[in-house]
């Protein structure tokens, strides 16, 4: 693994990591290329080794090297084998081992032969499916990364939140760069929104053309490798049309929060003219849409939020809808835009409620829709998610829904401009940005 240049902190995951140190499951940090996989398993070696771990005690290979490019699950096993001290606790980590066919065979071999703590990274949600989940069912332990979270994303370019003297009285919070000027919190936030949380963009500074080429490079190398070379490998035929797939995903970017179906994106790709290649027979079965769908939801690229019926206190199985993984990746493919940032706040509460360890879903009561159901074992919070609440008729719109749930759970509208009111009817009114950083 190349060492970045400097390590930035992602205690969230890392805190993760720790409380499973020495645990028997194996620990598996998926999520989209490029999100800070690698730093995290390279934070979780400089804490080894800062609580006594000999350098000597730690294994770690990186499947994209090309020291261990085409190595297979047997000459994985003997590398490590060879490394391994006797009566003395290993701690082995393996960077994108998705690459190595027939790995499960060699991870569950270091569990029985060696006394060892195994940390892996993955791309793609193949790595947990169910071949992996028959040799280790019950035996691993996930943890999903994803790109930074606004807090992160202040850290990560050297901003710092501070209070201020308000004109009106009291206090408010301002950023500060490391060379102390001063920000306006709504300013960085339009940052956040125009470059996303990719941690890559920090090593290159706030600048446009060089934030869309590094974006550029990782939707490549989601679809091309991740995807459409997964599929070679795995002998399947199922996802062979680039074109196909970049306009399902120009599709999927741009209706983020929409309800949609795979015949739906089918049909209007072809009411469009987008699939009017000459070599085409009619639309593409909704079979072949949904393959190419799981395909972008197992790269992490996309995630599926379904509906549930509060009343009915179930799922529904009609129209999911979908959120892209990062912000920054949707404005380097539909380019920089306003007219729907509605749906573009919205997607970064869905991934701000992954983060805080929610299970998120839609609401339905009765017509109604209620953008977010945020549930954990213990909690449970329904969100709306709006740009402004000061016109009346957008507060009545996203009020009614959440007036017509009975029951006591916390209900919550998010805005950009909250207005003065904090409450309506006991549903709280909070600043997006605030909320996002109370974390």
């Amino acid at each position: 693994m190349t060492e970045p240049r400097e390590l930035k902190k992602r205690d969230r995951y890392l805190e993760k990591l720790i409380g499973f140190q020495d645990t028997e499951p194996v620990k598996v940090i998926t999520g989209i290329r490029r999100c800070g996989k690698s730093s995290l398993l390279k934070l979780m070696i400089r804490h080894l080794k800062e609580s006594g771990i000999r350098p000597e005690q730690i294994v770690e290979m990186n499947f994209e090297s090309h020291d261990f490019y085409k190595m297979t699950s047997d000459e994985l096993y003997h590398y490590v084998k060879d490394r391994v001290i006797p009566d003395r606790r290993m701690y082995l980590f393996f960077d994108e081992l998705q690459r190595i066919d027939a790995w499960e065979d060699a991870v569950n071999a270091f569990r029985v032969d060696f006394n060892c703590d195994i940390y892996i990274t993955g791309s793609n949600a193949h790595l947990l499916s169910s071949e992996y989940a028959t040799y280790l069912s019950g035996r691993c332990v996930e943890i999903r990364m994803l790109p930074l979270s606004f807090r992160e994303f202040l850290s990560f370019h050297d901003f710092e939140v501070r209070e201020v003297s308000s004109a009106l009285g009291g206090t408010r919070r301002q950023a500060f760069d490391k060379n102390g000027e001063r920000y306006d919190l709504r300013e960085v936030f339009d940052a956040y929104m125009r470059f996303g949380g990719m941690p890559g963009i920090a090593d290159i500074g706030l600048d446009q053309e060089k934030a869309l080429s590094l974006l550029e490079g990782i939707y490549s190398t989601v679809v091309v490798r991740d995807i459409l070379e997964r599929e070679k490998r795995r002998g399947q035929r199922q996802i062979t049309d680039s074109v196909l797939l970049r306009k399902i995903v120009l599709f999927l970017a741009d209706n983020i929060g929409s309800s949609i179906s795979a015949s739906s994106i089918g049909r209007t790709l072809m009411n469009e003219g987008l699939l009017e290649d000459e070599k085409r027979k009619g639309t593409p079965s909704t079979h072949t849409v949904q393959a190419y769908i799981n395909a972008l939801l197992e790269s992490y690229f996309f995630y599926e939020i379904r509906r549930f019926d509060i009343k009915g206190k179930a799922y529904l199985r009609t129209l999911a809808k979908y959120y892209i993984v990062d912000i920054g990746l949707r404005n380097y493919l539909l380019g920089f835009r306003n007219r729907d940032s509605g749906h573009a706040i919205e997607n970064v509460v869905y991934f701000e409620l992954l983060r805080r360890g929610y299970d998120v879903a839609i609401g339905k009561v009765g017509s109604s829709e209620v953008d977010f159901i945020a549930t954990t074992a213990d909690d449970k919070k329904y969100i709306q998610v709006t740009e402004s609440m000061q016109s009346e008729d957008t507060r009545r719109r996203e009020l009614a829904p959440l007036q017509k749930i009975r029951d006591n759970y916390e209900k919550i509208v998010l805005s950009l401009e909250p207005g003065f009111d904090s409450s309506y009817d006991g549903i709280r009114s909070l600043n997006l940005i605030d909320w996002l950083l109370d974390d």
